[in-house]
């Protein structure tokens, strides 16, 4: 069945000498993955590669069969063209990492659409924005909302929250409640916008402390996930 539907790209690899195996969160069908054959064959192929930069935001006309690991796409074009995100090498560090995170965190192959359109307004905020330096802790903090196990904002004024309870808490409990600084940030963000996240005044190490504790809230959360291979990458460039 032919499908027509906006899609984020999540991540790409190459398969064989010709194929290109592609993996994207689309607005209809939740996760899909796609075969593009023999797009290294000709110039006409690459032009066509160039399209599934890691989150680029396409529309696509694909053949859609529910038996079928692999689906085929017949159209594609840009849905959103990124002023800055693949060529700020910045912004391009976090792209990679977030499309890491993204590509083990969604799993579901149904319809979102409340998801989607958080993937698709935050990260053409991200294209247009300027100061983004804590951008990765706001989006992924909000994404847990999305995959249901956002903070219980019920007794904020606690002095420590458990990251396995997800909730704040009176008492310290086992290894995982937060306090001190990582508290005090988590607070912070936690119902803010994105245009007020240069409020937010913390340095380097302090957002590794806080990224390290939201991966681990993620890895608590989800069965599936695994911390990023890019993560080192990502806090050299950083740091």
């Amino acid at each position: 069945m032919l499908t027509t539907t906006k899609a984020i790209v999540l991540s790409k690899i190459r398969y064989g000498d010709n194929d290109l195996i592609v993996k994207c969160y689309t607005q209809k069908e939740g996760v899909v993955s796609y075969l593009l054959k023999g797009v290294f064959k000709s110039k006409k192929g690459y032009s066509k590669v160039a399209y599934f930069q890691l989150l680029s935001q396409l529309q696509l006309v694909a053949d859609h069969k529910s038996k079928r690991s692999l689906q085929y796409i017949k159209e594609v074009k840009s849905n959103y063209l990124y002023n800055s995100l693949h060529t700020n090498v910045l912004k391009g560090t976090i792209v990679m990492f977030l499309a890491e995170v993204l590509s083990t965190s969604l799993q579901e192959k149904e319809q979102n659409d409340t998801l989607y359109n958080y993937l698709e307004a935050t990260l053409q905020w991200l294209d247009t924005n300027d100061s983004y330096a804590n951008f990765h802790l706001l989006f992924l903090l909000n994404l847990s909302k999305h995959l249901g196990f956002y903070p219980d904002k019920t007794n904020m004024e606690s002095p420590y929250f458990n990251l396995y309870d997800g909730e704040f808490q009176l008492t310290k409990v086992g290894k995982h409640s937060v306090f001190g600084e990582n508290l005090t940030l988590l607070k912070q963000l936690l119902g803010i916008g994105f245009d007020a996240l240069e409020e937010v005044k913390i340095n380097s190490k302090q957002r590794q402390s806080f990224l390290s504790l939201i991966l681990l809230y993620f890895e608590l959360h989800l069965g599936s996930f695994k911390k990023p291979k890019s993560l080192q990458i990502f806090n050299e460039v950083f740091n």
